[in-house]
Parts: C-alpha cells; structure tokens; sequence
C-alpha cells in the first residue's frame, strides 16, 4: 500500500444539481439534510480497495478511470452541488493488505461508503467487518454467491452477475444445444470454481441427465501449467468443455486444446472473456467459444459508434491517455463510476450510510452504460442478484457475437 491515502486526490461529482421544487411531490427530498460520516454540505467522500500493484495490477485502471471520472463530474459541479472526494487504495489483490487499506478507509478516512473493491478473497476479508461497521460494501468486482444474503450481511452487494446464474444459462443453453452432451469439466480449486460447478450440474440433472459430467480437472492458481489437465480432458470423449478458469489459465487451456486438436463446444466464464486474455491464447483458437456476455466493448469494434462507448472514449482522451481505447476494464470501471454517482444522486441530501444502501438497493431497472441494451441492474431489497437476463454469446475469432435475444434465468 502507498503511503498516501490513493492514487491522486482526484474529487469527484455529478449531474447537474435538480431543485427540489421542479420534482414530482413523491420525490421531492427532505428540507432537512442528514449526514453520516464522509458527507458534508460540500462534500462527499467515497473508497475503494483495488490492486494497483502486484499480479492483479492490470485491475488498478477501475481506480483510475474512477478518480477521472468523478474529477470530470467536479468540474461540472458536482453531485446535488457537492464535490466527491474518492480514494483508490491499493491492495495488491492480497487479503491482508485488504483489510489493513479498508480499516484506514474507514476509520481514518471516515468514507461514507466503499464501491467497485474487487476480488472474492480481499472483500471476504472485509466483509463481516465493513458489515458489523455499517458501511455500504457496493458494486463489488466478483459476482461470488455469498455477496447475496440480505438478510445477514445487508451492507455488501456484488457488481457482476452472479456465478451461478451464468453457470445456470450456460447450462440450460447446453442442453438445448446438445441434449445428449458429454461435459468435461476444468474448474479453479476454490470458492470460484465450486460457484460454477454446483449449479451447473444441478441444472444437468433437473433437465433429466441425458447431458452429464464425464471428467472433472481442478487447478490451483500456483499451478505453473495446466498442460496435464487439459491432456485428460481431451482424452476423455468429452464433446463440451466448461473452462471455469481465470486469467493465464484461461489464455493457456484455450491454446492447449488447440494445440491438441481437441475441439469440443467450449464455455468460457464472463470474467476470462476479456481480448487480453484471447489474445493470448490466440484469438484464431479461441473461434468458436460461448460465454455469457452482458456488457459492451470499448474500443474499435460493433460498439464503438454508441453512444456510452463514446462517452467513456472522451473521458479516456481527456484524462487517461495512456489507457487503451480497448480497454474494457476500464470501460467496466466506468460503468460502476457512473452508477455510484447516480447512487449518490439518489440520496439528495440524505447523505446517510442507510440511505446509500436504500438507493441500492432499489436499483432495479437502472441501465448501466457499461450494460448492452436489453441489461439492467435487478437488484430489490430483498434480492442482491446484480443481474438476471444476460446473452449468450460466440466468439467469431474477432469479435464476440451476440444473440438476438437474451436469456433470464
């Protein structure tokens, strides 16, 4: 962790300030502001724990394009006339540095609330502490099962769709493409990988069984290859492949089934679709994946004459030039910069850590300009499922090819 409190003490705002008087008597706020700590009448301040450093630190750009963004929206006044002050505090992806860098968000800080941390492990470090604090954990960059039980940890919401509702529609897309479908399986030997595979299953065997698991490999992240896997894997008879793998992983199973001629239907998790990760398998073996897409692409592309994808493209320009046009991590950042905002537009004055998670939770049908057209936030207070209709999408050895129409769980 760096010794200063973020990257850069960029302030942050946004959307032009609504008087009240012009709103519909529903929504018409409180005349009497409330503030938690990190909220003021000029102020409001916000954190975040990503890698900037370390293995992960490809990641650190969803901090950097946050502190743009909102140093954009300062500049053009601010939320409801307040300035945003947002940190960004490196992690390096590791659970301890997690919670040392939150306790000094929280404590020291004094931020009102944490969005776009990322990492299953680091925020499951935080998370029964950020919980016990009240401190809205929003808009996490994991889409693990857990972040989902409002009723016992109501302050933590995920950001991503949930892993078992994409295990759930690539399963159900399995069996209707190939009904009699022999699976083998490579799964990360932890919390992510069983996300994945229990629900996966559960499906195949709701559906009848006629589609079954032939062959289950597991890895670990410290494995150096996955060489021996894949070999097993293709021995098998297995005609589709569920690669639930991340990062290297993902790029090395990819490149090893073309290596061995092996060419099964290939499902790919969301999270390993990114072209960095194709590019290095080879985006002419990768030809032919299908992943569950719900976002849109940065960058040269099908997207890039839309209009959210050029919003976020003049911001880059503006302020992050050294960022790649194609970045989609960055653009992802956006996406979850732009929707705290509007979180914090909601609260009008009512600055309160309860309000915050209210407004939250009570996302349901906001469009994200990260989302494709037909994806909306569904999150309830009673339900933190971030996203319930995704797509199903190929890889053209190009680009990715959305379906017609999407697919609910």
């Amino acid at each position: 962790m760096t010794k200063n409190p973020s990257r850069r003490d960029f302030s942050a705002g946004a959307f032009a300030t609504i008087a009240a008087s012009t709103l519909p008597a529903p929504y018409v706020w409180a005349a009497e502001k409330k503030y938690d700590a990190g909220a003021s009448d000029t102020e409001i301040k916000i954190g975040q724990t990503v890698p900037h450093s370390g293995p992960g630190s490809l990641y650190g750009v969803l901090g950097r394009v946050g502190e743009a963004y909102f140093q954009m929206l300062n500049e053009k006044g601010g939320i409801n006339g307040r300035k945003v002050k947002f940190l960004t505090m490196d992690d390096a992806y590791s659970a301890p540095k997690c919670v040392e860098a939150t306790r000094r968000l929280v404590e020291q800080e004094e931020v009102l609330a944490l969005y776009g941390s990322l990492g299953t492990a680091p925020q499951t470090a935080v998370h029964k502490y950020l919980n016990s604090k009240g401190v809205p954990q929003l808009l996490l960059n994991t889409g693990a099962s857990k972040w989902n039980n409002p009723k016992e940890f109501k302050w933590t919401m995920a950001g991503l769709p949930l892993y078992p509702t994409e295990a759930r529609i690539l399963a159900k897309h399995v069996v209707s493409v190939k009904p009699n479908a022999k699976i083998g399986i490579l799964y990360q030997n932890d919390d992510f990988g069983r996300d994945f595979l229990g629900p996966f299953k559960k499906v195949l065997a709701d559906a009848g069984g006629a589609a079954q698991v032939i062959l289950e490999q597991t890895y670990d992240l410290t494995d150096p290859t996955i060489d021996s896997q894949l070999v097993n894997l293709s021995k098998s008879g297995a005609d589709v492949f569920y690669n639930i793998s991340t990062g290297k992983a993902s790029s090395q199973s990819i490149r090893k089934a073309a290596e061995l001629g092996w060419k099964p239907l290939q499902l790919l998790s969301a999270g390993s679709t990114g072209k960095s990760i194709l590019n290095a398998a080879g985006f002419e073996n990768a030809s032919g994946i299908v992943a569950i897409r719900y976002s849109k692409d940065a960058g040269p592309g099908p997207w890039e004459n839309d209009k959210d994808v050029m919003a976020f493209d003049t911001l880059r320009k503006n302020y992050l030039p050294n960022v790649d046009p194609d970045n989609t991590i960055a653009y992802a950042g956006y996406g979850q910069a732009v929707t705290m905002g509007e979180i914090l537009r909601r609260c009008g004055d009512e600055l309160t850590r309860e309000n915050v998670l209210k407004q939250a939770a009570n996302l349901n049908g906001f469009h994200s300009p990260f989302f494709l057209d037909g994806v909306d936030y569904s999150y309830t207070p009673g339900d933190y499922t971030p996203m319930k209709t995704l797509f199903i999408s190929t890889f053209n050895g190009k680009d990715w090819q959305v379906s017609d129409k999407p697919v609910t769980e």
